[in-house]
């Protein structure tokens, strides 16, 4: 019988289980290897490990003799999560996606790393990402269609839960991330406010955008490990049902014709059930808005490389070496001007919401269904202003493509409001399952 490749699993389900007791964690970490032996061979989401089950079996028997009662045990006891291969790990290499040497790129334990073991959870090993979380490609397939992209950056993270290895994976998203591959991939992605989680020991892109993000199955899952991981996170009720906003202008235009009507499907839905849509002019330049991120993100993909680069620059791939050598043609001045744009452009966005009302922007999550082929990794573009902007962001598995690959719903917030959206969005959950 051929192995299913899509089979996601509630994250909170499975902490709850193992926090119980049932199963008990030798049994899962065997479970867990067997099926990476099965299925990781065939969409390549980790990145290969030798001695992975006793590492992981070491680590287990820790945990139980630290909590041998049920109460007490932290919330995510047990759980085994992916990492990017960009954030750093005690006793695992970073790669980063690329070919330099590991010891090269080296480095502390990342905060985030802590705060999952602080919350009981096992490494589960590192998920592939594109070379430092740019555009060359690694060898990730998608779950849903094996010859399709899984999206980019975080693409082993996506795969991943979407083949049900991992309830949870870190990702990374500097334009889209996050939000692509979870989209692409049919599952849940979660980007909160820049600086909402700290990104210390997690190898640098462009910092005015690096955000660290999660991937679950749903939406719950995501809440969870939001509140684990953030900083000074506060739960908040749902309250009233939300208003919704769209975007006008040539924004949306990026997205393709069947994304689009798909995504009007979407919101002819969300209206029917008694939820207030409105459509907001807010990106009349939108060609600068990606003009102007692009300056700051290339000048400071080159200056975060500057040094290995200049040690290891025939060992890059030519897409990411590309993307820094355009990076140091860049003067700092546009860098900065770039940065002062992005301020006006807060501030405008923040009064075109307030003045219509709008609690959550919605858009599609990608400009499409994940792309055929794994020499690239799709388009960013939906992504691009609220990444620009630092806002938290969603992507809700919304419908699918004639060809049966998922789509997304991407579902914006304010500014440090990622609580309230994590809140609000569980309705466009319910009503577009």
């Amino acid at each position: 019988m051929e192995e299913p490749l899509v089979r996601p699993r509630p994250l909170t389900r499975e902490a709850a289980a193992l926090r119980a007791g049932v199963p008990g964690l030798s049994e899962y970490v065997d479970r867990f290897c067997a099926l990476v032996e099965r299925v990781d061979p065939l969409i390549h989401a980790f990145v290969p490990e030798p001695g992975r089950h006793g590492r992981l079996q070491a680590q287990a028997r820790e945990l139980e003799a630290r909590y041998p009662e049920a109460d007490g045990r932290p919330p995510l006891y047990g759980v085994a999560v992916g990492v990017k291969d960009i954030v750093h790990v005690d006793g695992l290499p970073t790669h980063g996606g690329s070919a330099l040497p590991p010891g090269v790129l080296a480095g502390p334990q990342a905060a985030v790393v802590d705060r999952l073991l602080a919350a009981g959870a096992l490494v589960a090993g590192k998920t592939v990402t594109a070379e430092f979380a740019a555009t060359a490609p690694g060898p990730t397939r998608n779950p849903h269609h094996p010859g399709h992209s899984p999206g980019g950056s975080s693409s082993g993270s996506a795969a991943a839960v979407a083949a049900g290895l991992v309830p949870l994976a870190v990702g990374t998203q500097t334009v889209g991330s996050v939000i692509r591959p979870a989209a692409y991939c049919g599952v849940v992605g979660f980007r909160p406010t820049y600086g909402r989680i700290p990104m210390d020991g997690v190898i640098p892109n462009a910092p005015s955008f690096d955000t660290l993000g999660v991937l679950t199955a749903d939406l719950a899952g995501a809440a969870l490990a939001a509140s684990l991981l953030c900083d000074d996170w506060r739960q908040v009720e749902q309250g009233p049902a939300p208003v919704l906003g769209v975007p006008g202008g040539t924004y949306l235009e990026r997205a393709e014709p069947a994304a689009l009507r798909a995504f009007e499907e979407q919101l002819e839905r969300l209206a029917a059930a008694g939820l207030t849509v409105r459509r907001v002019e807010l990106f009349p330049d939108f060609a600068e808005v990606g003009r102007q991120l692009q300056f700051v993100n290339r000048f400071e993909l080159a200056r975060s490389h500057a040094d290995w680069f200049a040690r290891f620059g025939g060992l890059y791939r030519p897409e990411t070496a590309a993307s820094i050598r355009v990076g140091q043609a860049v003067a700092a001045e546009d860098r900065v001007t770039a940065l002062r744009y992005r301020e006006r452009l807060r501030e405008r966005v923040a009064a075109a919401g307030a003045a219509a009302g709008v609690d959550l922007w919605l858009t599609p999550s990608a400009t499409g269904g994940a792309p055929e082929g794994l020499h690239g990794t799709g388009d960013g573009v939906m992504s691009l202003p609220w990444s620009f902007l630092g806002r938290p962001a969603l992507s809700l598995p919304a419908g699918r493509t004639a060809d049966g690959l998922p789509l997304g719903l991407q579902v914006v917030g304010t500014e440090g409001g990622d609580e309230r959206l994590l809140a609000q969005a569980a309705v466009l959950e319910r009503e577009l399952a």
